[in-house]
C-alpha cells in the first residue's frame, strides 16, 4: 500500500484542491471519535452521553460536521460532472448527455455503494442468523447533480437561496401550520441546499467566508434561543424534535456557519498540505475512509462486548473512572477498525466505467431510479435497523412504514438499477482519486 499512495500522491495535479481531500478525511474523522467519545455502554444497553451530561450538547456544533460531507460532495461532483461532459463524444458517436448522466452516477456511486452494500450483506445475514437461533434483538447529492448544476450555472446564489426559502417553508409549515409530515422535505432541501455551496465553491464564488460563519452561527443560536429548535445539533434520546432527522432549518444554518468555517482555515491548510508527508497521509486516509466509517461502530461495539465477556468493570457514564478508560476503549477501537479495514478495503477501491458502445434510450431515468431506491433503502435501514429483520419491525420513511427487509430490498434494487444504466454508455470515467 505504501507504494501506491507514494505514487498516486507523487503524481498529484498541481491544479488539484487538496484542502478538500483534507476535509473528508477530517469529517470522517471528527464522525468517528464523535461516535467512540458518545456512545454510553452500560451491561443495561446504549446510551448517549449527551444526555447523561447536558452541559456537552454544545459540542455538537463542532463535532455535527455531516453539512462539510455535503459541502464537498457539490464541490467533487461538480468537477466530476463536468470533467465527463467534457470528455463525451460526439454526437455523431452517439452518447447523450443522458448517458453521461447514468455513467456519472454509476462512477460516483461506485464509491459509496460497493463497500455499503458489504456492509449491509454482512451485518444482515448476522442479523438473520442471531434471530434464526433464538437471540436477542452520500447519495441525494449524487443523483441530483447534473439539473442542480444548471440551476447554479444559471442563478448562481439564488439556487441555493431557493432551496435555502423551501426549507425554510417546510419548517414553517411544520411547527407554525402543524402539517403532517411535511417535515420530511428537508431531507432534500436542506441537504441540497448545503450541497448548492460545494458548487459555488468549485466556482469561486464564496468569497466571503467569515460574513458567511458569522450569520450562520448567529441565525443558528437565534432559531434555537427563540425557535422550536433544540439545543444539540444531533437527535437525543426522547427529544419530539430532532435537528438532524429530519433536518431543520436550524441545522442549514449550522452547514453555513461550519462551510465558512473551513474556508477561513483554507490557506493555512493549504500550506500544510504542500508537504509531501502529509499529503500522502492524506491520500491514504482517502483510499480507506468510506470503509472505516462502515465498520467504526461494530469496533467499537466489538471492544465492548470483549470487556464484557471479560467481565472487565463498565464505570458510570461521564463519572471519573469512564473519563480515565476513554483513551484505551479508543485506542483499541481503532486497532479494531484498522483490522476491519485491511478485511474490506478491496472494495472501496473504484472501478473505471469501460468503453462501450452508445448509450441505451432511457439510460439516465434509469440510473436516477436507481440512486432514488438506493438513497430511500439506505435511510430507511439507518432508521428500522437490522434488529427486526424477523419480526416485522418498521420505521416511518416520508409517511410510510419500511421493514428492515424492505429497505435492503430497495438498496441492493437500486444499486443493481445503477450499474445497468451505467454500463455501456460509451464514456470512460477515468481514475478515480480516493
Amino acid at each position: 500500500m505504501g507504494s501506491s499512495v507514494r505514487e498516486l500522491a507523487g503524481a498529484t495535479p498541481a491544479t488539484r484542491d487538496r484542502y478538500v481531500d483534507l476535509l473528508r478525511v477530517a469529517s470522517l474523522g471528527a464522525v468517528v471519535l464523535g461516535h467512540w467519545l458518545m456512545a454510553a455502554v452500560t451491561p443495561d444497553g446504549v446510551g448517549n452521553l449527551l444526555a447523561v451530561v447536558p452541559a456537552l450538547q454544545p459540542l455538537t456544533w463542532l463535532l455535527q460536521v455531516m453539512p462539510v460531507f455535503f459541502f464537498v460532495g457539490g464541490f467533487s461532483h461538480a468537477l466530476s460532472y463536468r470533467s465527463l461532459l467534457r470528455k463525451r463524444p460526439g454526437a455523431a458517436a452517439g452518447v447523450s448527455a443522458d448517458s453521461v448522466y447514468s455513467a456519472f452516477l454509476r462512477t460516483r456511486l461506485q464509491r459509496l455503494l460497493r463497500p455499503t452494500m458489504v456492509f449491509v450483506l454482512v451485518w444482515g445475514a448476522a442479523a438473520l442468523l442471531v434471530q434464526l437461533l433464538g437471540g436477542g434483538g452520500g447519495l441525494t447529492g449524487v443523483a441530483f447533480t447534473p439539473p442542480l448544476l444548471k440551476l447554479h450555472e444559471r442563478y448562481g446564489w439564488g439556487a441555493f437561496a431557493g432551496l435555502a426559502g423551501a426549507a425554510v417553508a417546510v419548517d414553517v409549515l411544520r411547527f407554525a401550520a402543524g402539517v403532517p409530515y411535511v417535515e420530511f422535505l428537508n431531507f432534500a432541501f436542506v441537504w441540497l441546499a448545503v450541497h448548492q455551496l460545494g458548487f459555488l465553491r468549485a466556482d469561486g464564488r464564496i468569497r466571503r467566508p467569515a460574513l458567511l460563519a458569522g450569520a450562520g452561527l448567529v441565525t443558528a443560536g437565534a432559531l434555537v434561543a427563540f425557535g422550536p429548535y433544540p439545543l444539540s445539533m444531533v437527535g437525543m434520546p426522547g427529544e419530539k424534535v430532532s435537528n438532524m432527522a429530519p433536518p431543520t432549518l436550524a441545522l442549514l444554518c449550522h452547514g453555513l456557519w461550519l462551510v465558512g468555517a473551513v474556508e477561513l482555515l483554507r490557506a493555512p491548510a493549504a500550506r500544510l498540505l504542500g508537504r509531501p508527508r502529509v499529503w500522502r497521509t492524506v491520500v491514504a486516509a482517502n483510499g480507506v475512509a468510506m470503509t472505516a466509517f462502515l465498520w467504526h461502530l461494530t469496533a467499537m461495539f466489538g471492544v465492548y462486548g470483549a470487556m464484557l465477556a471479560l467481565d472487565v468493570e463498565l464505570p458510570a457514564p461521564a463519572s471519573a473512572a469512564w473519563w480515565a478508560q476513554v483513551p484505551l476503549r479508543i485506542a483499541f477501537a481503532a486497532a479494531l477498525t484498522a483490522g476491519l479495514v485491511a478485511a474490506f478495503r478491496a472494495f472501496e477501491r473504484p472501478v473505471s466505467a469501460p468503453p462501450g458502445a452508445a448509450g441505451a434510450a432511457g439510460a439516465g431515468p434509469l440510473a436516477a431510479l436507481g440512486a432514488t431506491l438506493c438513497l430511500l433503502g439506505v435511510l430507511g435501514l439507518s432508521m428500522v435497523g437490522f434488529g427486526g429483520l424477523l419480526d416485522g419491525r418498521t420505521a416511518l420513511l416520508i409517511a410510510i412504514p419500511v421493514s428492515a427487509p424492505a429497505a435492503v430490498a430497495m438498496t441492493l434494487g437500486g444499486w443493481l438499477l445503477v450499474e445497468r444504466a451505467g454500463r455501456g454508455t460509451g464514456v470512460r470515467a477515468g481514475i478515480q482519486w480516493p
